[in-house]
């Protein structure tokens, strides 16, 4: 049976792409320019089977309108932009994609570490300026303490790393109950006992009303001296004002962000104009070899809801929508 699948971006990467049209499904893109209005309006014209969602938001409307929609696919990991509450009430499955892109946003961490602790992108500023300055080289990193906010498979790549550099690796994360799977690293009790023990300090941790905000002033006000944080997951995490404040007045070394709280940067935004900051347009997952495993898993996972295939529940975000509303399990 052929599928209707709407992509909620420009396209979709080859192994994604040609994985659907072997299985014969119509695919739908959303073209540049659109708005969240148009996807809304495309969902209620059009009999869409699922959504592979990527940069657009899924709102609660779209949902709603969609008799047709069965299963719901991030493009990654992060479902900030997908109404799951929504997806829920409709009892649709929300898959994410995890670990297809673990390595590619690790290397990414680890880039902007790099940079910011040895003032890479403000060196090369330097020299393209006509200066030759070689009096601030930046930190060295080994026998240092990283902090890993988080703990799942990019950071656990990150730990298996940073060790090798002979860095010290402490982690909080509140699922984690045990020391048993820790390769290395040493857990610890609190977000403050975290942040007071973080020479970097790495996040790793989805976007929730728990974690937006969650890295402000007086988190920040807790690193040692001269620490340098790096900030992956998601941009409104941090309390861009606070982290500010605390670049500007020393109060941290450095900072290396691949993901803001507004994106694209507003024209008004003091980030570019910090001397001690790395920024990259988080494309941290966007590797050709990232793109392609996240989109062929998004598409396996689509594929295999819709005709009745196994599929872990694990990389489902809301699994209630396989359980009765009496709670009891199928």
């Amino acid at each position: 049976m052929a599928y209707t699948i709407l992509v909620t971006a420009e396209r979709l990467a080859p192994a994604g792409l040609d994985l659907l049209q072997q299985h014969d499904c119509r695919v739908l893109f959303v073209r540049k320019g659109q708005e969240v209005a148009d996807i809304e309006r495309l969902l209620t014209t059009q009999p869409i089977d699922a959504v592979i969602s990527r940069t657009f938001e899924l709102s609660e409307k779209a949902i709603a309108s969609c008799p047709t929609l069965k299963v719901i696919c991030k493009h990654g990991v992060g479902v900030s932009n997908i109404d799951v509450t929504a997806a829920t009430a409709r009892r649709i499955p929300v898959y994410v994609t995890p670990g297809a892109n673990a390595q590619s946003v690790c290397e990414m961490t680890l880039a902007l570490m790099f940079a910011a602790a040895r003032k890479v992108c403000w060196m090369d500023r330097e020299i393209r300026d006509g200066r030759w300055s070689r009096a601030q080289d930046g930190l060295e990193l080994r026998g240092r303490t990283l902090g890993l906010l988080g703990f799942g498979q990019v950071a656990r790549k990150v730990s298996t790393v940073c060790q090798a550099l002979g860095m010290s690796v402490r982690v909080y994360d509140p699922f984690l109950h045990d020391d048993s799977d820790l390769d290395g690293a040493e857990r610890l009790p609190s977000l403050e006992a975290l942040l007071r023990a973080s020479d970097v300090l790495s996040l790793h941790v989805p976007l929730t009303a728990q974690t937006r905000g969650l890295i402000g002033a007086a988190e920040l006000a807790l690193l040692p001296a001269n620490a340098v944080l790096i900030n992956t997951a998601r941009g409104e995490v941090v309390d861009e004002a606070a982290l500010v404040q605390a670049l500007s007045t020393g109060g941290l070394y450095a900072a290396g962000l691949d993901t803001m709280a507004i994106e694209p940067l507003p024209a008004n935004s003091p980030l570019p104009g910090l001397a001690n900051i790395v920024l990259t347009p988080h494309v941290g997952g966007s590797t050709p070899a990232a793109l392609n495993a996240m989109a062929r898993d998004a598409a396996s996972n689509v594929l295999d809801f819709l005709s009745s295939k196994p599929i872990s529940r694990s990389s489902c975000v809301n699994p209630d929508v396989f359980f009765p509303l009496t709670g009891e399990a199928l």
